[in-house]
């Protein structure tokens, strides 16, 4: 059985560094030419994660990219430390820091007789969709 080359650990890290800011950046971070990696032959096919499509990120059943993007922002507001909370605590906690006005606003919109266990509940509560598969 032929396994083709073998190499040890370090060629392998080096390997990867040679080519991590172009996996990160998604273009050349080489200041010379020559340190570029060679493209895909003429008879090769172009390297693409999503060769059909835009790789972008997944929406979850039950959500649009809006309520993702909405969930996201209100989530960076008050962060996983802050539950079990109450409407008054989150409202606090948003203006502490300094969020945007319409994150503000979300907040003070939920209902005061309930405690939240999660961004979730909060999503939830200001009329934003969830994922409708929860495991």
């Amino acid at each position: 059985m032929e396994r083709g080359d073998k190499h040890g650990f370090r060629l392998d890290d080096q390997m990867a560094s040679e080519t991590e800011g172009l996996t990160r950046a998604g273009r050349s971070t080489h200041a010379e030419e020559w340190k570029d990696p060679e493209p895909s032959g003429e008879d090769q096919p172009d390297a693409d994660l999503a060769p059909n499509a835009t790789l972008t990120g997944g929406t979850p059943p039950g959500m649009s990219p809006d309520d993702v993007e909405g969930r996201a922002e209100l989530a960076t507001y008050i962060g996983k430390e802050a539950y079990p909370a109450v409407r008054a605590q989150l409202i606090e906690l948003v203006m502490d820091r300094h969020a945007p006005e319409r994150v503000i606003n979300l907040v003070k919109n939920l209902p005061s007789d309930r405690q939240f266990e999660n961004i979730n509940d909060v999503w939830a509560a200001v009329g934003g969709n969830v994922e409708s598969d929860r495991f």
